[in-house]
């Protein structure tokens, strides 16, 4: 019984110790301020794909002329994607459709974009979307911007 209840307790201090972790890893990159919630989708296939199947829930953060892409549930503190603002072309701008809906926060809009030749998606609440437009538009002299 007593073997039970050490176990138990160990299991519970285990998983409070995990939650929390991953809630001082979430603070420690909101620390530095700029950051948004933002679904990904990776190496996207040319055709239409409104399956809902390879998006990844992530948190965001402008980091210079680059956007870090985190995912929620990990442990790493280093960004799992880093999108530079000049490879960044920005090729069409929908809303969810078919069990993206599910798989998507309730407000996400899906942007295609290509970053060095590579499909990719991006799901962002409207506010979110500004600001990441606007920080695409706002490159120094000189640096290319593709924005749909």
């Amino acid at each position: 019984m007593f073997l039970a209840l050490l176990v138990s307790g160990l299991v519970v201090a285990l998983v409070v110790i995990g939650l929390f972790v991953f809630g001082l890893r979430r603070r420690l990159i909101q620390r530095s301020g700029g950051t948004f919630d933002c679904s990904l989708r990776w190496n996207v296939p040319d055709e239409d794909d409104h399956s809902g199947k390879g998006w990844v829930y992530g948190v965001a953060r402008y980091n210079g002329d680059r956007v870090e892409w985190f995912r929620v549930f990990s442990y790493a503190l280093r960004p799992r994607r880093a999108l530079e603002r000049s490879a960044i072309e920005v090729v069409s701008r929908r809303l969810p459709e078919g069990e993206e809906e599910l798989a998507l926060l309730s407000d996400a809009v899906v942007l295609g974009c290509l970053h060095h030749g590579t499909r990719l998606e991006l799901a962002m609440s409207e506010d979110a979307l500004t600001g990441f437009l606007a920080w695409l538009e706002a490159a120094p002299p000189g640096q290319r911007v593709n924005v749909a």
